[in-house]
């Protein structure tokens, strides 16, 4: 099996290396950017590319791991492509194929990935789709490669799989960014709340999240929040953010 890489930023650089780990080989990476394609192509033993009508015709799938808004740019180019054509979006509907190239599906890593940090795949869920269940097969065996976990699920319920990670995940840390800058203003360091951030997380590996808040909202502790709304209140974006999500919290009762 030969897997073409269409991008080189998180999702693609971190498929591409476990794809290489599993000893999948990767022919070929493509980015709008040939130095980052070259870079990360040197990393897998691929060979980049600077012209989408270079793809390897030979390869079984062609991969497009870019941004959301930027998928329906790549596949008009992929129409002459022989193997599968996938998009690795949670976001993106499968129909964006439809009528454009032969064979296509998804491969949806649910995980955040910042090139820095190094993922394990082994245990991260893959969320596959696919136009035919032939299609399908090949998807699952590649996947298989990379993870344990492997799951089919349908566009309309991956969209909203992947709106519940926004708020699991991108919410929750802009909310670290804001407790973080709390602490930066009043000259106290962050790595404060570590073991706190550390144990909540830790908590719903375990519970359901509703079964394990805590906090004056939950407990309806009126004089705290009063008091906490006082110390925002020459931060009016802080103070709406701290009332609506006391209130969430408060009707989660």
């Amino acid at each position: 099996m030969k897997v073409v890489i269409i991008g080189s930023g998180n999702v693609a650089t971190h498929i591409a290396k476990a794809l290489h780990k599993a000893n999948v080989q990767v022919s070929q990476i493509w980015s709008y950017h040939y130095e980052n394609a070259s870079l990360l192509a040197k990393e897998v033993n691929a060979d980049a590319i600077n012209e989408l009508s270079q793809i390897d015709t030979d390869a079984t799938i062609c991969l497009i791991a870019v941004k959301d808004d930027a998928i329906a740019e790549i596949i008009p180019a992929l129409q002459n492509f022989k193997g599968i054509v996938a998009h690795t979006s949670g976001s993106v509907s499968i129909d964006i194929f439809a009528g454009k190239v032969e064979r296509y599906g998804v491969l949806y890593p649910l995980q955040t990935f910042s090139k820095t940090n190094a993922i394990d795949f082994s245990n991260i869920p893959l969320c596959l789709e696919a136009g035919d269940e032939k299609t399908l097969a090949v998807l699952r065996r590649l996947a298989s490669a990379l993870s344990t976990d492997v799951v089919e699920i349908e566009s309309e319920k991956r969209k909203m799989l992947h709106l519940a990670a926004v708020f699991a995940c991108n919410f929750t840390n802009h909310l670290y960014a804001l407790a973080q800058d709390l602490l930066v203003d009043n000259k106290i360091d962050f790595d404060l709340l570590r073991p706190l951030i550390a144990e909540t997380a830790n908590k719903v590996q375990h519970e359901l999240p509703k079964n394990v808040q805590t906090g004056p909202a939950i407990r309806n502790d009126l004089q705290t929040l009063k008091k906490q709304e006082e110390l925002l209140k020459k931060q009016p974006n802080l103070l709406e953010i701290y009332r609506t999500l006391s209130e969430s919290i408060k009707k989660s009762r």
